[in-house]
């Protein structure tokens, strides 16, 4: 099979969705990968993860969110997206109409029904690698987040826990036991 570029990609993603389909393409050296839409659990962490990071981001004027839909091309020629990324203010003073042509400074995993950790946990690892300040690989399944940094090893939350990640967002603090989608009782449905 030839290699894949970037320009295939896009070639790609134009056909899937003038045909009116709901996929995600990535570029992982040379291969293409087509992702299909998310479980709605993982759907709604990335909201509520995204909801949470933009109201601190946005009103303090310190970068920018993208959701599962904002790729990036990487140095390594990779197009990826991650389910929930950051980029600082001062990296990315205007996005593009374009995809990203960086490493976010945040990059944030969340396992699907249908994903394995072991691809997600080497997803992030490679972010890292490449630039990446913090990676988080949130599970569902455990109800655990783990966060990966340059230096050190990955620490993992639990639902007691506070995520804080003073050195992109000094500040910021997230409960990990908020990022569950709640159930709702009897009272609250009948209200």
């Amino acid at each position: 099979m030839p290699i894949m570029t970037i320009k295939d990609v896009q070639k790609l993603q134009t056909a899937i969705n003038e045909a009116g389909l709901d996929y995600d393409v990535e570029l992982e050296n040379g291969n293409i990968s087509i992702m299909g839409p998310s479980d709605i659990v993982s759907s709604e962490i990335g909201i509520l993860f995204s909801r949470v990071l933009a109201n601190w981001v946005y009103p303090r004027r310190l970068g920018r969110v993208f959701d599962s839909a904002g790729g990036f091309i990487l140095p390594d020629s990779n197009l990826t997206a991650p389910d929930v990324s950051f980029v600082r203010a001062a990296r990315l003073r205007q996005s593009p109409r374009y995809f990203g042509e960086l490493v976010p400074d945040l990059v944030v995993e969340i396992k699907s029904q249908s994903d394995r950790i072991s691809t997600l946990k080497k997803k992030i690892i490679n972010f890292i690698n490449l630039g990446a300040v913090v990676g988080i690989l949130i599970d569902p399944d455990e109800e655990t987040v783990t966060v990966y940094r340059s230096q050190g090893e990955p620490v993992v939350f639990q639902n007691n826990d506070i995520l804080t990640l003073p050195e992109l967002l000094p500040g910021w603090e997230l409960p990990i036991s908020e990022l569950w989608p709640p159930v709702f009782t009897e009272e609250e449905i009948e209200s």
